[in-house]
């Protein structure tokens, strides 16, 4: 029984990623912190690092945060929490850093179903070049009409 509870925890915390994302990117990243967000729409910048990538910084800090709380607070729930925000940052990696934007030069020939519908996707979303009347805010599960051809 542990280990179904452990896992169900682990997944429920990736999926729950997904919400959090959408929420923090629409009313944090498009709100209060337009300012560090605003350098990813334009790309008016010569560094690689952008001050958006501090938000990944901040969930890399509340996972280890939670591991840490698992090994020496004795808190069971700290492990499979930290590890699906981590899973869930890696996906988000792996998607948006590399596979949409190539901040490394992978993934550039996936073209299956689910990656042109994500592509079109943030690709919609970054037509947008201000804060406001943006779309499409999640990562991993976008819209249906995103997948229509």
């Amino acid at each position: 029984m542990d280990n179904i509870l452990w896992i169900l925890v682990f997944i429920g915390t990736f999926l729950i990623m997904e919400f959090m994302a959408w929420f923090t990117h629409k009313y944090i990243m498009h709100g209060i912190l337009w300012s560090l967000h605003k350098d990813h729409h334009h790309k008016k910048h010569d560094s690689w690092f952008e001050r958006n990538d501090l938000f990944f910084i901040f969930y890399a800090v509340v996972s280890i945060s939670l591991f840490l709380t698992w090994r020496y607070a004795d808190f069971w729930a700290g492990l499979p929490l930290g590890l699906g925000i981590f899973a869930y940052g890696l996906a988000y990696f792996f998607v948006h850093d590399i596979f949409i934007h190539q901040r490394f030069k992978l993934l550039r020939n996936a073209n299956n179903w689910y990656a042109k519908g994500v592509r079109r996707a943030h690709k919609m979303h970054h037509k947008h070049l201000g804060k406001d009347d943006g779309e499409c805010f999640g990562m991993l599960f976008v819209p249906f009409k995103y997948f229509k051809k």
